[in-house]
């Protein structure tokens, strides 16, 4: 299958290096401390964060620092007429550990010892990059919980077909078995939070499409800071400040 015309088009008209439309809302759960509706293009996933709170459970306390749970699930609804998997199955369970780390690099997690912080996503459309769009949507709920932060995570995925390094697949790239690689930024320090690929690159092209996906982190977090900007904006309007 042709996934770039000879037009260097992508199947849903984009260029190689273009990402898909990318749309965020703070305060989509009200009773959550958090969270946050996040869309990829037809991904569209939902964060809330609870937290810091007392620990749950007394065993599980840390002394020096906060203790980081995070839920991962996807909604019945989310993949159509897709297969999906039950709810507790071996992917949710592993893309559940990988946003916990991955927002562990971030969380200033000394400055709330002995507490809990809550990270519950789930996605609610399907569309390819659903673990980025968790982590992005992850990074905008904890930013509306106060949770104090290094700097902000953002995510986004890169891949390689018909010899041609593509930014942000969508499910019909993601799922053509190419190598397909997904990266987590911290963008002030540029440190790699996340490395995550499901396919062999040989080195030179590897760096290519890793650098592809380090730009769409970039763009990502300046779409990030530009929504928490607006959305101070607002709270300082309705105080009257």
């Amino acid at each position: 299958m042709e996934f770039v015309s000879p037009e260097g088009l992508r199947l849903d008209g984009r260029r190689p290096m273009e990402m898909r439309q990318i749309r965020a809302e703070i305060g989509a759960v009200s009773r959550a401390d958090g969270s946050a509706v996040f869309e990829m293009g037809n991904t569209k996933v939902i964060a809330a964060v609870y937290g810091p709170r007392e620990v749950q459970n007394r065993s599980q306390q840390i002394n020096d620092q906060a203790l980081v749970r995070c839920e991962y699930s996807m909604a019945n609804f989310s993949t159509g007429d897709r297969m999906r998997k039950p709810k507790g199955d071996r992917r949710s369970t592993e893309i559940s550990l990988v946003i916990r780390q991955t927002m562990e690099a971030c969380i200033l997690t000394h400055l709330m010892p002995r507490s809990q912080i809550d990270i519950f996503v789930q996605v609610l459309q399907a569309d390819g990059g659903t673990r980025s769009a968790c982590i992005n949507a992850a990074t905008l709920a904890l930013a509306d919980a106060g949770i104090p932060m290094c700097d902000l995570v953002t995510s986004c995925s890169a891949g390689y077909l018909n010899s041609t390094a593509l930014l942000d697949l969508n499910y019909v790239e993601d799922s053509a078995g190419g190598p397909d690689v997904t990266v987590g930024i911290l963008p002030k320090s540029e440190k790699v939070t996340l490395l995550q690929m499901d396919a062999k690159l040989p080195m030179d092209t590897f760096e290519n499409v890793m650098q592809l996906a380090i730009e769409g982190c970039k763009a990502v977090a300046t779409y990030i800071r530009e929504v928490l900007l607006e959305n101070t904006k607002q709270l300082e309007y309705r105080r009257g400040v």
